[in-house]
């Protein structure tokens, strides 16, 4: 079993910046593709970003240039930034694992872009 620890969310003002962080921790063997999808409240989940062991990155195109993702496999954590948000980045994030053929999810993490 493997947990996944977020932290980071919060309120920011539209063209703040924020990074979150996720964190795996437990029963793990080697993780493989670990990333990003954000839930807003109106809408279904769509993937952010991901990133292979190797460090190879994948965005959805609209967060492409906007979001920058990142990982330490020595650390089994991942990050997100965003240098300048948007109030249509206000979502829950939820970063996610992928490990012995499971994926393992984080908590979730809000992130409220508002004056």
């Amino acid at each position: 079993q493997v947990q996944m620890v977020e932290s980071g969310g919060g309120l920011v003002q539209p063209g703040g910046a924020l990074r979150l962080s996720c964190a795996a921790s437990g029963s793990i063997s080697r993780l493989d593709v670990m990333g990003w999808f954000r839930e807003a409240p109106g809408k279904g989940r769509e993937l952010v970003a991901d990133i292979s062991r190797s460090g190879a990155t994948h965005y959805l195109d609209s967060m492409r240039g906007r979001f920058t993702i990142s990982r330490d496999n020595a650390q089994n954590t991942i990050w997100l930034q965003n240098d300048s948000l948007k109030p249509e980045d206000t979502a829950v994030y939820y970063c996610y694992a992928d490990e012995g053929g499971n994926r393992y999810w984080g908590q979730g993490t809000q992130v409220t872009v508002s004056s």
